[in-house]
């Protein structure tokens, strides 16, 4: 048993079950063009947000499938207490408020199509402000830090990166994943190179095969089909290779360093796609482009994520706390506003890395009792929805 096995948060628990650490109120909508009409709920109805996005239109089969489970996860993440839905055509906004129903959460839906902004605006706010008013009479309550859902991606990775930040965040996973938490990990492209260590961390063969079924087809349908020479036009990034990383190689073994030393994923899992084999750490296939991977991360469920950065990384999320780890020196003193955790005394050898995953966790509990991470201070709300193909 772990010394966090009995740790208690103070937290929302929503209507499935699950444990949210903030407690918003969306206007979400279902496409690009009815965007407009969000941003005009929420600038009537305070203590809502709207979160607007750049597809939604002619999209189809799989792609189409991918944003519905983007939209519809991001309304039914635990962090968001009830959610307004506005869409150009009632079919596809009733797809949406459907799926976030199954939550058991407050959510209604609009449609633009023979009603015009001015009656759905008007109409979503009554709504939006009813929902306002529940939302903020939900009580917090002690819930177990073993069923918050913690997920981790890596952004402008440099040589302290593997060395520092990603072990720190590995060894948080070491420690609270055997008390039950749910853990996620990603960036395909970015274990190209060390594919061969991802899929013998698995902890069953299936596991592994799905994993490597995933990477392989991205090298194959992405890398490859779309290459001008190799990656690197992308993979290292530029500000990677500023700050000393030559290969995607190294790239990627510093990567794996947020999985720590003893945790094993349970299934790899496609984008957006919410775990279904109990508590464990997964493996998803996501982007590494850091805002669209926080998004689907977002989306498949997961309430805080832990986010390791070298040269510095400034994304946030609009209904999830990110919380920034740097071990770079540098970076504390030129972008010191946006780290949430410091642990460049990994390098100067002041900390270990144990201290450092305790370090973490004590962020990831304040977090979850309402303290704003640095990207929620500074209004970071990026969201960048993953597109497959071109619409038709």
């Amino acid at each position: 048993m772990s010394q966090y096995k009995n740790q208690t948060v103070k937290a929302w628990r929503r209507e499935n079950g699950r444990v949210g650490v903030r407690n918003h109120v969306l206007i979400l909508p279902v496409d690009d063009i009815s965007n407009a009409a969000c941003e005009a709920v929420a600038n009537n109805v305070k203590g809502t947000m709207a979160i607007p996005h750049a597809y939604g239109r002619l999209q189809f089969g799989e792609d189409l499938d991918l944003h519905f489970r983007t939209i519809i996860g991001t309304g039914a993440n635990p962090n968001v207490a009830a959610v307004v839905v506005i869409g150009i055509e009632p079919e596809w906004t009733k797809v949406i408020v459907d799926g976030i129903a199954k939550t058991g959460k407050p959510v209604e839906g609009f449609s633009i199509e023979q009603n015009g902004d001015f009656e759905t605006i008007k109409q979503a706010s009554k709504k939006a402000k009813e929902f306002v008013h529940w939302a903020t009479e939900l009580q917090k309550e002690d819930c177990p830090l073993s069923d918050l859902w913690i997920s981790t991606k890596c952004g402008e990775s440099d040589t302290t990166t593997g060395l520092s930040s990603c072990p720190t965040v590995g060894n948080m996973y070491d420690k609270l994943l055997p008390d039950g938490i749910y853990g996620c990990f990603g960036e395909t492209s970015e274990i190209t190179g060390a594919e061969h260590i991802c899929e013998k961390r698995a902890a069953t063969p299936e596991a592994g095969a799905k994993f490597m079924k995933i990477w392989e087809a991205y090298s194959r349908d992405v890398i490859f089909a779309h290459q001008t020479d190799d990656l690197s036009d992308s993979q290292p990034t530029k500000g990677n290779i500023l700050g000393g990383l030559t290969t995607i190689e190294e790239k990627a073994l510093g990567n794996l360093e947020k999985i720590g030393k003893t945790s094993r994923y349970i299934d790899a899992v496609g984008p957006a796609v919410a775990p279904e084999k109990g508590p464990g750490l997964y493996y998803m296939d996501t982007s590494s482009a850091a805002a669209e991977c926080v998004v689907l991360m977002a989306a498949a469920g997961y309430v805080i994520h832990t986010f390791p950065t070298g040269q510095g990384n400034v994304v946030g999320n609009p209904i999830v706390p990110v919380i920034k780890i740097s071990g770079n020196p540098r970076t504390l003193r030129t972008m010191s506003e946006h780290i949430d955790v410091d642990v460049t005394g990994v390098l100067t050898r002041t900390q270990t890395i144990d201290q450092a995953g305790d370090a973490l966790i004590d962020s990831i509990i304040r977090t979850a009792n309402g303290r704003y991470t640095s990207a929620e201070a500074l209004g970071h709300r990026e969201f960048s929805m993953t597109k497959l193909y071109r619409s038709a």
